[in-house]
């Protein structure tokens, strides 16, 4: 027990962080709340209060609570860090970017900090930088596959796809269910027109998750870029029953398609979509298989920034 804390503020300390665990963020938002009510500077009550509504998406109230935990105490690397992650889920890159390298200069270079702050720099296009922060971070933990995986998205967006390949093998080495992880593979494989071997990425990436939009839609790409009309439909159609409005309009702006884009085949598929679309809602997301997919928000592909 700390001297700030009271031997009822300690319990609910005690019951906050249990909820947090759980998962029950309300709650636990509840306890630290009535910590606050006793003891307005108690900063890990702001920090972890920051963090519970991070987990509800609710960033410009956890902005809040993590810019008093840095007021009452600016030296808590964890309250800059949870500030980054806050910033970076409101895509305002340039601030997550500063609040992480402060994290970082508090604290070392700690693991999830490095592979916040690569996702920032690959968020504000800066390749380069971000390769080598995720080289860095894959310094220190060799078997990080996220950081092997994000160091890929950054060599391939400066066209080393070679380079991009072979981070992606030792990803799926390290973790072979990584879905993604060969999706982007079997991408990558196109790039280098390697056609034969993406089908296999993109079928191995199916054995471990359907349904598998980006993967048929990758699958679909491999026989587009070969002009093969028929089974690049086919594999649309999949991708399209899944999220209509999406593939529905990459499709269309894709080069990769504008070989058999013209097809009576795809043609087919991408009318009989706006039927299906009328009928089921989806976010359109980035539109680009060559970013992440749009899964879990904490350590998921999609959302990179983890508390």
């Amino acid at each position: 027990m700390t001297v700030s804390q009271t031997p009822t503020t300690h319990i609910w300390h005690g019951q906050a962080s249990a909820l947090l665990n759980a998962g029950r963020y309300r709650s636990a938002i509840d306890r630290y709340e009535r910590v606050l009510e006793v003891n307005p500077a108690d900063v890990n009550a702001w920090i972890e209060k920051g963090y519970a509504l991070c987990e509800l998406g609710q960033y410009d109230l956890a902005l809040v609570s993590f810019q008093q935990a840095i007021r009452l105490a600016p030296h808590q690397a964890r309250a800059w860090h949870g500030q980054g992650v806050a910033q970076a889920k409101k895509s305002d890159f340039e601030a997550a970017l500063a609040s992480f390298d402060r994290a970082i200069a508090l604290d070392g270079p700690d693991s999830r900090a490095l592979l916040n702050r690569g996702n920032a720099l690959l968020r504000l296009n800066r390749y380069p930088a971000a390769a080598d922060c995720f080289n860095q971070l894959i310094q220190q933990e060799p078997d990080n596959y996220y950081a092997w995986y994000d160091r890929a998205i950054a060599l391939a967006a400066m066209r080393r796809y070679h380079d991009a390949l072979s981070c992606l093998d030792t990803t799926v080495a390290i973790k072979p269910n990584c879905y993604y992880a060969w999706t982007y593979r079997g991408v990558m494989l196109n790039k280098l027109y390697r056609f034969r071997d993406a089908l296999a990425s993109f079928d191995r990436s199916l054995r471990c998750r359907v349904p598998n939009p980006n993967a048929w839609y990758g699958k679909a790409s491999t026989f587009a870029l070969q002009g093969k009309a028929a089974p690049a439909a086919r594999w649309l159609r999949n991708a399209i029953a899944v999220n209509p409005s999406l593939y529905r309009v990459m499709v269309q702006t894709d080069p990769n398609f504008s070989v058999v884009l013209s097809s009576p085949e795809i043609q087919a598929v991408i009318r009989n979509s706006h039927k299906a679309a009328a009928t089921k809602t989806e976010a359109i997301g980035a539109g680009s298989l060559e970013w992440r997919e749009c899964s879990s928000l904490t350590n998921g592909p999609n959302s990179p920034f983890n508390l």
